[in-house]
């Protein structure tokens, strides 16, 4: 008889309303139906959802996924080598920000002060390079001068908390997208209202209309727009449309 989406659900950590959604769209349709009707997965389905969780764990919008899953001139085997190259780029990746962090914890515990340059090579990038533009392209905005005024006491522990809104934001907005809300829908206003609430609450006081160009700028930016689809791929536009969404249901 298979297995239940329950047992599905149970099996894979995911959740029921994620297995109907991906009926829905035709990603993964199971195979059979009990005598009441019910969803019923064999291996076949099984098998086919393993491919579905592997790319999106790799960061791969839904519509992708099934565009490569459906390629008939891709083979089962052709997913893996793709999957296994995309995984041990991505540990590489994490291996260097491990060995990193361990220089770090080394160089403290010997009372060693590590060069700027030490300090941030593995990010790739100074993380005060795009300070001149900014100031040249925001500075003689109230926003810009109320954000430096704020940001000039904020301590390690305050630059923590935005740091981990921000990170825990990006799960659920992620998760949000995951179950295919689309930006108009309540949920995703509601999280682009909580993006607005969380720039007013720690930098500067932003308008609807001022987050509109916010929105607007983090897709037209290929640095934002490079910033937040590392979260999500299509993550930067979907909000995007989710601020203005949200503007307009509030004018």
């Amino acid at each position: 008889m298979g297995y239940s989406v329950g047992q599905v659900a149970r099996l894979t950590g995911i959740t029921v309303r994620t297995l109907h959604h991906y009926d829905e769209i035709g990603l993964l349709s199971p195979s059979g139906r009990s005598h009441a009707g019910h969803r019923r997965y064999g291996d076949d389905d099984l098998d086919r959802l393993q491919q579905v969780l592997f790319y999106r764990k790799l960061g791969f919008p839904l519509d992708e996924v099934a565009v490569l899953l459906d390629d008939p001139d891709t083979d089962p085997q052709e997913h893996l080598r793709r999957q296994h190259h995309l995984l041990t780029t991505r540990i590489a990746e994490l291996q260097k920000m491990a060995e990193a962090v361990e220089h770090a914890m080394e160089a403290r515990k010997m009372g060693i002060n590590l060069t700027p340059e030490e300090k941030f090579e593995v990010f790739g990038d100074d993380p005060e390079k795009y300070d001149d533009e900014v100031e040249q392209r925001w500075g003689d905005t109230d926003a810009y001068r109320e954000s430096r005024r704020r940001t000039a006491g904020y301590t390690k522990a305050d630059w923590q908390r935005i740091q981990d809104e921000a990170k825990e934001w990006g799960v659920r907005y992620q998760a949000l997208m995951e179950e295919g809300e689309e930006p108009s829908g309540e949920r995703a206003m509601d999280m682009a209202e909580e993006h607005r609430q969380h720039i007013r609450r720690w930098f500067y006081e932003c308008s609807h209309e001022f987050h509109r160009c916010l929105g607007a700028m983090y897709v037209d930016d290929e640095r934002f727009k490079a910033f937040y689809d590392a979260m999500r791929p299509g993550l930067a536009a979907h909000l995007r449309d989710a601020i203005h969404a949200n503007a307009d249901r509030r004018a």
